[in-house]
């Protein structure tokens, strides 16, 4: 596991490097390497988890081809003695040490051979030079880029501080953003909160030459639908996820598994302790409470019947000013979730507690209809506005909401553009196929890897702790995409194929208990009194809001009178987003339409957040075409 970064199409100066070498170092503590050509450069950032005393990157193929890699390779072994078979020299056990030898045998094509959670960088300087990148299946391991269409030069980075500190890449507001964090709780999608950084979407290749534009290549997989009775889909469901479980427990470093109380980490957690008899498991909590949602007794309870060591971290609300500039730092751009907090507090635990590996039960909900919001939607009749409804609930704020705290001018904006909203609902409405499948692929391949798998990638990292996701892994994520919407949604709930996989391997209590998303109490918390609710009204001043110009300062404020007076879910929600976005202003765009890594004017026309937009949106950043 490892951090990359890099350029191509442009000399790089060795100062630059090491700056985004140190903006990422967090990630990959271990080794700090580089290599360079007469007009590119890769970096990495190692965190030693397979053969620490192997594995140096850059991996290098001869003169001419060189890779950097994020990830684990889990079918490494078996590609090794393949490849040697053909006549490879691979000099170590390190599973990343495969790949320069798989570019050789299938050019842009080796990802195809490839079983495991990656962002990787190839240059090919055999004929004229080539820079391939290329990212895995889920988009567990995020790569952003920005390409400059004049120069040609592409430069790449696996968190957005690091790409930052390249001297030639600009920083502006993307002028829709606001509308769309607000919306969804952060940008979906290749679109960053910055106009002309983007993000490599799933299962993508991008190819780019000294002369040609850069290409997006998108891989696709559609598996066939399956009818199977639900015993026989239980069973053969956690017979893959107990091989993929025993499989990512392999690592040269210590695993932990991290248990929430619900039934998908708990799953995950049982089969773990099945390989793993000394299995650690982690839960997190709040001083100062009780708190609703408190779910620390069911993680008890899931640990005592799997015989784990179990720890409760507990972190002090009274600290969640101090944590909130790291938290927003390591994202690069605004996520609304609160649960952002608990999670860069419970891995720096984790890893302070000595493991570098950690199992979790993300992307079980995406899969298998775990949301309220899916459910609710699956359930209105065939004319019911169900998208609407659907769309509504990803929102961090209302649009009825937004619209009151947007200024005129760029509420008009939103409204020429189409509030993201109403966008959302309609891209719903005209997927094909039924409505289970329209919402699953748009969880899985949409909002998943910009809302929850870049959260869970960036937090674990920035505490040196890589997180293995196995509902993620293919033959999991496949086969749960193949199963019909009968298995997943019955009239009483969601996930109904995973409750009766896990009958026999967790507690009643757990099993029977509702559905509770695993998150931070914010309502409760943001009171006022509170260190939390004094510095969201500090920061949401009425200063810093008309810096920025899109926001009402008096709307804003009422906020906090709302709160105060009547706490609500919504009211605390949108505080927590606005305040977010504020600290990620001030951390990245300290005065709007400056870039942040050169300090110059880069405005132009109205200028990015000036109220109504100069820009209203970056075209397409690469040509693309898709395999199948």
């Amino acid at each position: 596991m490892c951090r990359i970064h890099g350029q191509f199409n442009t000399p790089t100066h060795p100062h630059e490097l090491t700056a985004a070498s140190a903006a990422q170092h967090h990630g990959g503590p271990d080794a700090q390497t580089n290599a360079t050509g007469p007009a590119w450069a890769l970096g990495s950032n190692r965190l030693a988890v397979m053969d620490p005393h192997g594995g140096a990157q850059p991996y290098r193929l001869g003169p001419h081809i060189t890779v950097v890699f994020n990830g684990e390779i889990y079918n490494h072994t078996d590609l090794r003695t393949r490849l040697r078979a053909r006549g490879h020299h691979i000099p170590d056990h390190c599973d990343g040490s495969v790949l320069p030898a798989l570019y050789a045998e299938y050019g842009t094509a080796f990802t195809d051979h490839l079983d495991g959670m990656y962002a990787i960088a190839v240059v090919d300087t055999r004929h004229e030079p080539t820079l391939v990148l290329a990212v895995d299946d889920m988009g567990m391991k995020p790569l952003y880029y920005q390409h400059d269409p004049r120069t040609g030069r592409v430069t790449f980075a696996s968190e957005l501080p690091a790409l930052l500190a390249f001297d030639q890449v600009t920083a502006r507001v993307w002028e829709p953003g606001l509308e769309e964090y607000l919306a969804t709780k952060t940008p979906f999608g290749e679109q960053t909160m910055f106009e002309d950084i983007h993000v490599m979407p799933p299962a993508s290749t991008l190819v780019a030459t000294r002369t040609t534009r850069p290409r997006l290549i998108r891989r696709t997989t559609t598996p066939d639908p399956l009818d199977i009775p639900l015993p026989d889909a239980a069973a053969d469901l956690l017979t893959r996820l107990r091989h993929q479980v025993h499989r990512l427990l392999r690592a040269d470093v210590p695993v932990a598994a991290v248990v929430s109380g619900g039934l998908d980490s708990s799953l995950i957690a049982a089969l773990a302790a099945e390989a793993h008899p000394a299995l650690h498991t982690f839960t997190i909590g709040y001083k100062g409470g009780p708190w609703p949602g408190d779910e620390r007794h069911f993680a008890r309870q899931v640990a005592h019947r799997i015989g784990a060591h179990h720890h409760e971290v507990e972190i002090d609300p009274a600290a969640f000013p101090d944590l909130l500039p790291d938290v927003v730092r390591h994202l690069g751009q605004p996520n609304a979730d609160p649960i952002t907090l608990s999670s860069l507090a419970l891995f720096r635990q984790i890893r302070d507690a000595g493991f570098t590996v950690a199992l979790t039960g993300d992307a079980a909900d995406e899969l298998f209809a775990g949301y309220d919001r899916v459910t609710h939607a699956l359930r209105a009749p065939a004319h019911h506005p169900w998208a609407d409804g659907y769309a509504d609930a990803l929102a961090a704020v209302p649009q009825a909401l937004r619209e009151e705290l947007y200024r005129a001018d760029y509420r008009a904006f939103v409204h020429d553009r189409g509030p993201a909203t109403q966008r959302l609902a309609r891209r719903l409405r005209a997927g094909d196929g039924e409505r289970l499948h329209t919402l699953t692929e748009f969880e899985t391949g949409t909002r998943m890897p910009a809302y929850h798998l870049r959260r869970v990638d960036h937090m674990s990292m920035a505490a040196a702790v890589e997180v293995r996701l196995p509902y993620c892994q293919p033959t999991v994520q496949q086969y749960a995409r193949a199963l019909p919407a009968a298995l997943k949604v019955t009239a009483r709930r969601g996930k109904h194929v995973l409750h009766t996989a896990a009958g026999n391997l967790l507690p009643r209590a757990v099993l029977d208990r509702p559905k509770q998303p695993f998150t931070l109490p914010v309502t409760a918390m943001l009171r006022p009194g509170t260190p939390l609710f004094t510095h969201a009204r500090d920061t949401l001043s009425t200063t810093r809001l008309r810096q920025d110009g899109r926001l009402e300062p008096a709307r804003v404020q009422r906020l906090f009178t709302e709160q105060a007076e009547r706490p609500s879910n919504r009211t605390a929600l949108a505080i927590w987003a606005l305040l977010v976005h504020q600290l990620w202003l001030d951390r990245f765009l300290t005065t709007p339409g400056t870039d942040t890594t050169t300090g110059t004017d880069t405005t132009t026309g109205a200028g990015a957040g000036a109220g109504v937009a100069a820009v209203a949106g970056a075209g397409r950043p690469a040509d693309q075409e898709t395999t199948g």
